[in-house]
């Protein structure tokens, strides 16, 4: 092959070009000028947005809320931490329907007793006083009264008070008198009139007295109630603490991993109001030390 000459190669048909896609031009109306919005500030109207963050809530709202997190971080004293454990869902319906049976008497009921007994009365057969039924006794100062005469069968104490200062002498009264008492969650009425903080079971029907007598056995046994067993009215609440300042306490401490994440647990909304025994037993004294130096 002579040098500077190439060699000549088969040529290769070139690819078969794709038909491309006719699109559609869009008639443009040259009446109608595109007018682009400006949202800067003093310009076009914003659009509509999810703005629950900037809403203004009602004072009755913050104040509930606050409270929520001043009692999940504030270290709470006994007193006031043993209205966290009220009476369970079962015993509390029996109760409720216990309670609906000593329901006081409406003005319906007090106007046809006292007709039937003008009219007994206009019959010539005598004007008859009407005995008082056995009912509820409501009201702090009354539910006082009668503790502290040991006339109260048994006490109920709303969990939710609000100030909190109204009830809270009146579970150590109960104790030290000697009278049965038990605090439930107020989502049922129990009276006619309105919401009571306290009510007592002062005289009863005989026809029920095998029911409350259950009752009572109940709550007396019960735990959360009974001062043998139950230790939460003489316990601080330690209450919760920061994220920030958890994560900060667990890079300083050389314990277990267990250790680290029951404190990572603390700040957690779900945490239960109050620490048990098993909890606060797993924090060795060492880390308890070291935890104190950190808050104060």
């Amino acid at each position: 092959m002579p040098k500077g000459k190439k060699a000549k190669g088969k040529k290769v048909a070139p690819a078969p070009s794709v038909a491309k896609k006719h699109e559609a031009k869009k008639v443009v109306n040259p009446l109608f000028e595109k007018r682009p919005k400006n949202f800067g500030i003093g310009q076009d109207i914003q659009p509509k947005r999810d703005l629950t963050r900037f809403v203004k809530w009602p004072r009755y709202v913050r104040l509930q809320r606050q409270r929520a997190i001043l009692y999940r971080r504030l270290k709470v004293p006994p007193a006031i931490n043993q209205f966290t454990q009220a009476l369970d869902r079962q015993t509390a319906t029996q109760l409720f329907k216990l309670a609906h049976k000593y329901r006081p008497e409406t003005k319906q009921e007090k106007k046809q007793r006292l007709l039937a007994r003008a009219e007994q009365k206009a019959a010539g057969k005598g004007d008859v006083p009407t005995k008082r039924p056995p009912v509820l006794r409501a009201g702090v100062n009354t539910v006082t009264t009668l503790v502290e005469s040991k006339k109260a069968q048994l006490v109920v104490i709303a969990h939710d008070v609000d100030p909190i200062e109204l009830v809270v002498f009146l579970p150590a009264l109960c104790r030290k008198m000697g009278v049965p008492y038990c605090i439930v969650h107020t989502d049922q009425p129990v009276s006619n009139t309105h919401t009571h903080v306290s009510l007592s079971f002062a005289a009863l029907h005989m026809a029920m007295m095998s029911e409350f007598l259950q009752l009572n056995n109940h709550v007396v046994t019960n735990e959360l109630f009974n001062p043998e067993q139950n230790d939460l009215q003489f316990i601080n609440d330690l209450g919760i603490v920061d994220k920030t300042f958890v994560v900060n306490i667990c890079f300083f401490l050389p314990s277990s991993v267990k250790t680290k994440q029951l404190l990572l647990n603390w700040w957690r909304p779900s945490r239960p109001t109050t620490m048990t025994d098993t909890r606060r037993s797993v924090i060795s004294s060492d880390d308890k030390l070291l935890i104190y130096r950190f808050t104060i």
